[in-house]
């Protein structure tokens, strides 16, 4: 019944088999589904994955509620349908064009060579009079984010930044200081599980969308002008912006593992970033090593935080977070 959400046979055998029993170990469960323990294992593992079930550190797992999960698998569908509608209307916006006899050129610049590209993508911020909006992916083609001079020349005049970061940017040496600047100076940030490619679009008048490298070796990218193919990009980085997880940093960061003490009352800056970098779905390995911390300290503070929350699993503690202000709201 849930194939449909991506899930097998197996993985909706072992969810069934959680519901109503918290706390079980993958043993227990398959004795009680007369399942392999391999087969259980890894259903176990994907559930994980997806959130549909949380593991303790003693290798107990507890299902999520139904509401919650299914419902966050559902609308990541959803929302794939809907960016295919959007990706339709702007390959049939295309095709109206070539087969109208429209002049594509004056729509349509394509741009060669990585100089070329971060000309553009300076220039397309440059250009802007009210927001900025765009898709960041990793690997940084022209100019890493701390290397966009044009951002806070163009927020000093009053623009609008917004950006959504591919999750698999967090993990880039560097980006969380870079999120942080970015985050003092206005620009809002969100975080989604995977982007279907680079965007920056400039009010909705110019667009340069990276493309792949050319048969000789280069990057490309094509500068769009107002047209039916960036309308549908609007549409598609507002669809994108409404279901991706608010990114919010706080704190001044530089702490180390030798000076930060635990909240005794309340969360401090460093937590706060711990908790926002996890819930927007970095590992433990990959939190801790973009704050300076060892996975031992990373795993002390969760535990502080925990107490401090009187709960038990990591998702009551993001739950909790989120309705008690720690992180801005999912």
């Amino acid at each position: 019944m849930l194939d449909v959400l991506g899930l097998g046979p197996d993985d909706e055998h072992v969810y069934r088999g959680l519901l109503g029993r918290p706390n079980s170990t993958a043993t227990s469960l398959a004795d009680l589904l007369v399942l392999p323990q391999a087969h259980v294992d890894t259903a176990l593992s994907r559930l994980v994955e997806w959130g549909l079930a949380t593991r303790s550190a003693d290798e107990q797992f507890t299902a999520a509620p139904p509401a919650m999960a299914l419902g966050a698998l559902i609308s990541q569908r959803r929302d794939g349908l809907r960016m295919a509608e959007h990706a339709l209307a702007a390959f049939a916006e295309e095709h109206r064009a070539a087969m109208t006899g429209d002049s594509i050129s004056d729509l349509i610049e394509v741009v060669t060579g990585v100089d070329a590209i971060r000309h553009r993508f300076l220039q397309v911020q440059q250009a802007a009079r009210t927001q900025v909006r765009s898709f960041i992916t990793a690997p940084f083609v022209a100019l890493s984010p701390d290397e966009n001079t044009a951002e806070p020349v163009a927020i000093g005049r009053g623009v609008h930044f917004r950006a959504v970061l591919d999750r698999a940017v967090l993990a880039e040496p560097g980006i969380i200081d870079d999120a942080i600047d970015s985050l003092r100076r206005g620009v809002q940030l969100r975080v989604a599980d995977e982007l279907p490619m680079k965007l920056v679009l400039a009010d909705a008048d110019l667009g340069l969308v990276p493309l792949t490298v050319t048969p000789d070796g280069e990057p490309g990218a094509v500068l769009l002008h107002r047209s039916g193919l960036l309308d549908a990009l609007d549409a598609l980085f507002e669809t994108v912006w409404r279901t991706a997880h608010p990114l919010e940093l706080s704190g001044t960061g530089g702490e180390t593992e030798s000076t930060v003490e635990l909240g005794a009352t309340g969360p401090t800056d460093l937590d706060r970033r711990i908790l926002a970098l996890l819930l927007a779905g970095l590992t433990d390995q990959t939190a801790a090593a973009q704050l300076g911390l060892s996975p031992r300290t990373l795993h002390r503070r969760l535990r502080h935080l925990t107490d401090m929350a009187g709960v038990r699993t990591r998702m009551q503690l993001g739950g909790h977070a989120v309705r008690h202000g720690w992180v801005g709201p999912l």
